[in-house]
């Protein structure tokens, strides 16, 4: 008996197994040798970079795939973990310019934004509650745990004071929205929560910096742009996940974010400019659309 010679990959094939890897690994897994087969005998002889037409095709499925592969489980559960897990993201950007004043404080809430992220509530709840007790205090002036020098002072993330533009409840406020909806799903679940990406902590960079400025230097309660634009991307794609999905769980993580938001801007509510209520519309119009965009009708073709 002959052994059959496996052929060598040709550069085609090496580029159309590159475009799969935009969909789910269980996709590729079950239908990935059987799209590369069509895929491949449907291609002009001699050609070696796919159409570009396909080249669109398969990345916009890839992404559809993946989002529809996330919107499993119970979608109120999966939104409320999101939800807090945005919070907690936020209330670390808070604190990680000031991480050389406050080291261990900031390592606690990194380490309760780890615990969400990967699923671990029991551990993520007096991580948060500890950090957030802190955070609280030096937002109104008290001392709590040790000794704290206040106001204290930036690095070069940013150029004010650790919370100058909050108030305790304000802050008060974001953990206890985390700590709310870790209690929640720790008293419902009877497994851990969906493991998060690990382009969290690039977002909470990204809202942690001050920079570009693009309102004036002497603003109160000042937003950069590199802050408008984590968070626009973040709503971007909570209303695409919805689109496709017909899943609601991204326009309720969305709402938990918001509503954040908008205490902390009530609170400062004789400070906000024009740009403030700009900055908040993007986001409330993008959270409603998230919310609105799973009742759309469905398209029937014609017989």
């Amino acid at each position: 008996m002959t052994a059959t010679v496996p052929q060598p990959m040709t550069a085609l094939e090496r580029r159309y197994r590159r475009l799969l890897l935009a969909y789910p690994r269980q996709y590729r897994a079950a239908h990935g040798d059987e799209l590369l087969d069509v895929l491949l005998e449907s291609a002009d002889p001699g050609r070696n970079v796919p159409v570009l037409r396909e080249v669109w095709g398969l990345l916009v499925g890839g992404v559809r795939s993946r989002i529809v592969h996330l919107a499993t489980g119970s979608a109120w559960e999966d939104g409320l973990h999101l939800g807090i897990t945005a919070v907690a993201a936020a209330n670390l950007a808070a604190l990680l310019p000031y991480a050389g004043a406050v080291p261990l404080w900031t390592l606690l809430s990194a380490l309760a934004l780890l615990a969400v992220l990967r699923g671990r509530l029991p551990v993520a709840f007096p991580l948060t509650l500890v950090a957030g007790v802190k955070a609280v205090a030096v937002a109104g002036g008290w001392q709590a745990f040790e000794l704290t020098m206040m106001p204290v002072y930036p690095s070069i993330l940013t150029g004010r004071a650790l919370f100058a533009d909050s108030s305790p409840f304000a802050v008060a406020f974001g953990y206890a929205v985390v700590l709310l909806g870790l209690l929640v799903l720790m008293s419902r679940r009877r497994r851990a929560p969906r493991i998060r990406s690990w382009w969290w902590p690039a977002a909470v960079v990204a809202v942690a910096w001050a920079g570009p400025r693009w309102m004036e230097q002497d603003t109160m309660f000042p937003i950069s742009l590199s802050r408008i634009a984590a968070e626009a991307a973040a709503f971007g794609l909570a209303v695409a996940g919805c689109y496709l999905a017909r899943d609601h769980r991204w326009a309720l993580a969305s709402g938990i974010y918001l509503l954040v938001r908008s205490i902390e801007l009530t609170v400062n509510s004789d400070q906000l400019t024009r740009q403030h209520l700009a900055y908040w519309g993007v986001l409330a119009v993008l959270a409603l659309g998230a919310a609105s965009v799973p009742f759309r009708r469905r398209r029937h073709c014609l017989d």
